[in-house]
């Protein structure tokens, strides 16, 4: 038997399953791959099981993150571990080590990763390890690094996101928002070269939306910005974002997402470049999220390409910029000139 098949034959284990994330995460998954069994896990039952059965091939367990074992029966078998929520005493982490499983994260962000970092490099040889605390789970990144293709040298990357008030996801989502902002109102940046933060009035910012209005917003801290620039070499990299209303529900539809990737530099030839795209979803973040976390899971498992080694990894890293803007297209992402 393959290691493809076998995999195929073990569920993919998603933490807050039931949630909008993980369900979301799900339905790409069942949708790819029919033969995927998953296995969704949550603290209430019933809404794993409602989610399980809406799916298929899928079965729900009861998830409980204060214990190392999470809750789940010892003889259960996996062939991912994907934490769809927030996994503060890094059981879900410690499970997968334990059981040579890829993992997969998406809410540390940058200001509360480095427990995440300091266990996954102690245990660095045993399994692969995706850290997705990106925005979109790591989609802003691929793009900017597609787009990134057409220039000889790039200097700067400047990225705005707006996020729809009522696009922040469920009660998760929200908890996470609310401990990252409260963790710090600094900004990290790269500026000529040098990772440094920023705060107060420096930090304060308009955020253009696609249609022109312009949101307050704040440059933050986040994972985008060392991705971006260590994988491009850019000597400015900044990442502002605004929460407000956004296009779609300006006009009167549901609650879009939107990003302005504006990137500069030089052509292969020399000459001055610059290119700037605006990212818009008339679904909102969701969509996206979830496309971004089951890439990750594809690619972890090898069920498009090679499997993922033991390791630290970051979305870039492993997932292609191009497959990935393919993907985007597919379920309704548009990229306007700007």
């Amino acid at each position: 038997m393959s290691e493809r098949t076998l995999q195929m034959k073990q569920p993919v284990l998603i933490m807050g399953g039931s949630g909008q994330a993980g369900s979301d995460t799900a339905a790409v998954l069942r949708e790819w791959y029919p033969d995927l069994p998953l296995a969704i896990a949550g603290r209430n039952l019933d809404r794993a099981r409602k989610v399980a059965d809406e799916l298929g091939n899928a079965t729900a367990v009861t998830l409980d993150l204060q214990r190392p074992d999470l809750g789940l029966p010892a003889e259960e078998d996996f062939s991912a571990v994907v934490a769809a929520v927030r996994d503060s005493r890094l059981y879900g982490l410690g499970y997968a080590q334990e059981r040579g499983l890829p993992y997969l994260s998406i809410s540390s962000g940058l200001v509360g990763i480095a427990p995440e970092v300091v266990a996954g490099a102690q245990r660095a040889s045993a399994v692969p390890v995706l850290l997705a605390s990106h925005y979109l789970a790591g989609l802003v990144v691929l793009v900017a690094l597609d787009l990134a293709r057409e220039f000889g040298r790039l200097d700067a990357i400047r990225i705005a996101a707006v996020l729809d008030d009522q696009d922040a996801g469920g009660p998760a989502a929200l908890d996470d928002l609310e401990r990252l902002a409260a963790v710090t109102s600094a900004g990290l940046v790269r500026r000529d070269g040098a990772f440094t933060w920023v705060s107060g009035a420096e930090a304060e910012v308009g955020v253009p939306s696609i249609d022109g209005v312009v949101l307050p917003g704040q440059r933050i801290a986040i994972l985008d910005v060392p991705s971006l620039a260590l994988a491009t070499g850019a000597g400015d990299v900044h990442f502002d974002f605004a929460v407000g209303a956004s296009a779609g529900r300006r006009r009167g539809e549901p609650a879009s997402t939107e990003v302005l990737i504006d990137l500069e530099g030089t052509g292969p030839s020399g000459d001055p470049l610059r290119t700037r795209r605006h990212l818009f979803h008339p679904a909102g973040q969701r969509p996206l999220t979830a496309l971004g976390i089951a890439l990750g899971v594809e690619r972890l498992l090898g069920l498009r390409g090679e499997p993922a080694g033991p390791g630290l990894h970051t979305p870039e890293a492993l997932l292609d910029p191009a497959l990935t803007v393919e993907r985007m297209t597919a379920i309704g992402t548009t990229f306007a000139t700007v």
